[in-house]
């Protein structure tokens, strides 16, 4: 699989408090930003893999990956036999989105952005 970006993404309790935590108290940079979510720089990315002392209790973080095609990846992984969530979808928001979960049960969200996506021209 050719992952071109990939981010953390982590669905706080208080989401106001977090926002404002990670922007002024950690001082990391704004990279975008829309009505339901905010996207920080974090630097370049890592996936570290260790040893848990038990499973993934639920979805506050996910891993976000956009690959070229996400339909063809899916396709793949599917057949290899991973856990579907969810086939790809255009969400709301204009992505298209599939999920499924590593064996440990960390949710994988493969994301394809589309021609017409703000992401693809810019900050807009």
């Amino acid at each position: 699989m050719e992952v071109l970006q990939s981010r953390v993404l982590y669905r706080p309790v208080d989401y106001e408090r977090s926002v404002a935590f990670y922007r002024d108290v950690m001082g990391l940079h704004i990279y975008r930003e829309w009505a339901t979510g905010t996207v920080f720089f974090l630097g370049g990315g890592l996936l570290e893999l260790s040893r848990s002392a038990g499973p993934v209790a639920d979805d506050k973080f996910s891993l976000w990956l956009q690959v070229r095609d996400v339909d063809a990846e899916f396709a793949r992984l599917q057949a290899s036999g991973v856990e579907v969530v969810e086939p790809p979808v255009v969400e709301p928001w204009g992505l298209r989105e599939a999920r499924i979960r590593d064996p440990d049960g960390l949710m994988l969200i493969l994301v394809e952005v589309l021609p017409d996506h703000p992401m693809r021209r810019g900050r807009d």
